[in-house]
């Protein structure tokens, strides 16, 4: 930590005047008016610290190592990736036999009919090699006959594992020899790179034990950010038994680390068709609602356990009759905390998560992902699709995201995402009607719903060469990055340009 050091005249956003910020024991000390000014030409001007409030860390690190398919538009298309990836693995001398190949991010969902995946397929461009895809949203992957003995599981012709047995298959892809240094590596690589685009901070929803894990990447010396570690409810009776509650600092965290919310999966996602619906998804036979994880009443008794013992929840949830009754189980059980996504909500349910005293935890970028599948499988919605704003006017707290890997781990995209409803300048934007102010769309991205400092905050903050709050457009907004200089966490430097 810097014991003590002044920030000199930088300010603040859609502020003319220039301050001083005095940095001290890792906090905000004093914001006094600048000593001495610079010109507009040199102006650098300050924001609290970035979050992104809903990732799954470890996989979002293991993309920037892994076969990423996130552009592929067909099942042809990620196979002539993945068969030019295993070519440069042969060549490289990396490809071992006995190790899976994993690939991120396929977006099946997005392709033609006769275009989905097929066991046969991929089965034919890697023989015996195993290989595991994992879809976009993570709810799903596709593997081959090799990786299929290996994990047991069963596929049919389609190779694609059904969610909840796919949750368990994923978690068996990272084991072998070496695998921990190379996830350390990828690791520092992530929160550098989350760094480089001024984020202090994540809440990390990893299927994991992930209060022990992170209690051992601290103790091995990886404090770029400050981390809420989750706890799914197979792990919450031992957590509670260990004496755990949600805010308690992990040891060796240096204040960087804390227990967070019981997180809960209650049902599917849009694009594998499985966010439990009150309307039937479109243009699908046979009919379907999608699923629930868990029935109500273990939603009801997990969140009643979590509460009794001083746990937080946090509750994924997509489709409208899912969100109806996690609402209606927070509401009996006085549950505090948020939900997960909320994408899809009944208009009668839109006020009840700010009269339950619930955050909504929104990843903007999704709607810009699915604006496309929305029309195809939602075309008879019971509820409203991404309804930022809506939330927004009935005072609901907004906490937004990326759920990394399923969109990028980038705070500027999602603000871009939730400011102009559209990737590009040249479409128009997905309901404009439920886009952001960027006031809200940043606050809702810091630890302190705030879009300035003051005395007594925590030093985290970035300096940026540009005034984020003057952008005009999405493609601007998403090269915000490319502006951030320096990033400070709680009193000391993580990131500064070069």
């Amino acid at each position: 930590m810097v014991e003590s050091c002044v920030i000199g005249s930088v300010r603040f956003i859609g502020s003319s005047q220039p301050v001083d910020i005095a940095v001290a024991q890792g906090r905000i000390a004093a914001v006094l008016p600048a000593r001495n000014t610079h010109d507009d030409a040199s102006a650098t001007w300050v924001i609290p610290g970035l979050w992104d409030y809903h990732t799954h860390f470890t996989q979002w690190a293991y993309t920037l190592g892994r076969l990423d398919l996130i552009d592929a538009r067909s099942a042809d298309e990620a196979l002539d990736m993945l068969r030019a990836h295993l070519a440069e693995r042969r060549a490289d001398g990396t490809l071992d036999p006995d190790q899976y190949v994993v690939g991120m991010r396929f977006r099946h969902s997005l392709w033609a009919d006769d275009a989905q995946p097929t066991l046969a397929a991929i089965d034919a461009v890697t023989g015996d090699q195993p290989v595991a895809l994992s879809s976009a949203d993570m709810h799903c992957g596709w593997v081959n006959s090799a990786a299929a003995r290996k994990l047991g599981v069963h596929v049919g012709e389609s190779g694609l594992v059904g969610e909840l047995e796919w949750f368990d298959a994923y978690c068996k892809l990272d084991k072998g020899p070496g695998a921990a240094d190379e996830l350390m590596r990828l690791l520092r690589n992530a929160e550098l790179d989350a760094a480089s685009k001024g984020v202090v901070g994540v809440r990390d929803y990893e299927m994991a034990e992930n209060i022990d894990t992170w209690i051992d990447r601290f103790s091995q010396g990886l404090d770029g950010l400050r981390v809420q570690a989750g706890v799914y409810p197979e792990r919450l009776q031992q957590a509670i038994d260990d004496g755990w509650h949600t805010g308690d600092e992990l040891p060796g965290s240096h204040g960087l680390g804390h227990v967070g919310a019981m997180k809960m999966i209650s049902d599917g996602s849009l694009n594998t068709r499985s966010a439990y619906c009150s309307t039937p998804y479109s243009g699908i036979a046979p009919e379907t609602f999608g699923t629930l994880s868990y029935t109500p009443e273990q939603i009801e008794s997990y969140m009643k356990l979590a509460t009794e013992h001083g746990f937080d929840i946090a509750c994924h949830a997509i489709g409208d009759e899912a969100n109806t009754i996690v609402l209606d189980c927070a509401e009996r059980t006085g549950a505090h905390g948020s939900i997960e996504h909320a994408q899809m909500l009944k208009e009668r349910d839109i006020p009840r998560l700010a009269r339950l005293g619930l955050a909504a935890s929104i990843q903007p970028q999704h709607a810009m992902d699915d604006r496309d599948v929305i029309t195809r499988f939602w075309g008879n919605p019971a509820g409203i699709p991404y309804a930022f704003n809506a939330l927004r006017k009935v005072g609901t707290k907004l906490l937004m995201g990326s759920d990394a890997p399923v969109a990028p781990l980038d705070p500027w995209m999602a603000i871009s995402a939730a400011v102009f409803g559209t990737e590009s300048s040249d479409r128009e934007p997905f309901q404009p009607e439920q886009c952001l102010d960027f006031a809200t769309a940043l606050a809702s991205s810091t630890a302190i719903g705030r879009t300035t400092l003051k005395a007594g905050d925590a030093a985290d903050l970035v300096l940026l060469n540009a005034d984020p709050s003057t952008v005009r457009t999405p493609e601007s907004m998403r090269s915000m990055p490319k502006h951030v200089v320096g990033t400070m966490l709680a009193g000391r430097w993580t990131y500064q340009r070069r």
